[in-house]
């Protein structure tokens, strides 16, 4: 008999979704993304750097 392996079906992991990092994870506004990435993608999704 053979033991098949289930999968959670809850939580998620908490990895960046466009790179995979794991660390400095920005969740806010369901972005998703780490920090490196939300530079990078910033000015696409229309945040602002203000001085």
């Amino acid at each position: 008999m053979k033991i098949k392996k289930r999968e959670k079906e809850y939580g998620r992991k908490k990895c960046c979704e466009r790179c995979g990092r794991k660390r400095g994870i920005i969740r806010k506004y369901g972005l998703h993304l780490c920090r490196q990435c939300f530079r990078e993608k910033a000015e696409e999704l229309g945040f602002k750097k203000y001085y």
